[in-house]
């Protein structure tokens, strides 16, 4: 799976910032088309972003779009401009059924059959941002072969629940976790909420190391500011992956032998020590970390 250890958004409609975007080393580069764009500026977000897919260089950094809703009049409108520029994934915001991720699929198939393109070669996020999305989380997390990982809007999700922020976050760890627990069942990444003051970055570290606990593999940026820290955090540690591989060499040497569960270093290890180990190695190849 795609590394995604930051997604940085930047608005649809200035292409200088689009640029400096593309510049950043980031995992994922998502051009917004909704919460950062006004109305009256839809159509020149749309023309922006889809130029800057046809003639930018983004060499390895995912291209990604968020389209506006599904049930607002504009979604329609955004697929039909940024498609034909084959965007590596589109990011549906508000989703809270299978029904929204089903449609934008469909939309994406019809491109693909008419310009020959690999079947699925356009992937879908899901932003989650409200109460009933949570609720219906199991249902749309299978709706589509496209779906590859899970965003959580907390900003959103706190005003649909009616909740004050705090720096804690307790008031909305339920949903945080919910995200997580539903993103390993259907084997989807769970990508974290945002930090909305790019200028602190204790907060960002704190916040971040809290998602990464929780079992998030990346996290959601505003300002390139924030990239360097947080996709480190969500690097594996160098002691991390060379426990991990001496767990993955001892227990290819104890599987000769018809040992399922061996002790290393006064511990006992079991597949699903080794499993956790795997995921490790993953993640670290993913993100650069090792070859």
């Amino acid at each position: 799976m795609r590394s995604r250890r930051a997604i940085l958004y930047t608005p649809g409609n200035d292409m200088h910032k689009i640029i400096k975007a593309a510049q950043q080393t980031v995992d994922s580069v998502c051009m917004d088309l909704e919460d950062s764009i006004t109305v009256n500026d839809k159509e020149n977000a749309r023309k922006t972003s889809a130029e800057a897919l046809a003639t930018l260089t983004f060499e390895s950094r995912e291209r990604l779009v968020r389209i506006n809703p599904v049930q607002s009049p504009y979604a329609s409108d955004d697929l039909a401009v940024i498609l034909p520029a084959h965007p590596d994934g589109i990011i549906v915001p508000k989703v809270e059924s299978a029904g929204s991720l089903q449609w934008v699929s469909r939309q994406i198939s019809m491109y693909e059959d008419e310009n020959g393109w690999k079947a699925g070669s356009i992937v879908l996020i899901a932003q989650i941002e409200s109460a009933r999305a949570i609720v219906n989380l199991a249902q749309f997390c299978a709706a589509d072969e496209r779906l590859r990982a899970l965003v959580f809007g907390s900003e959103d999700l706190a005003a649909s629940l009616g909740v004050q922020r705090t720096p804690e976050g307790t008031e909305l760890l339920h949903a945080r976790s919910a995200v997580v627990l539903h993103a390993a069942a259907f084997g989807l990444q769970a990508i974290d909420q945002i930090c909305p003051d790019f200028q602190d970055m204790e907060r960002l570290e704190v916040d971040s190391r809290q998602g990464l606990l929780l079992g998030y593999q990346g996290k959601q940026v505003i300002h390139p500011a924030q990239i360097d820290l947080v996709q480190q955090i969500f690097n594996p540690t160098e002691k991390q992956v060379n426990d991990a591989q001496l767990i993955l060499n001892a227990y290819v040497e104890h599987v000769a032998h018809g040992d399922g569960v061996f002790a290393m270093q006064g511990k006992m290890v079991d597949l699903a020590i080794v499993r956790n180990a795997e995921r490790v190695i993953e993640r670290a190849k993913a993100g650069g970390v090792i070859n």
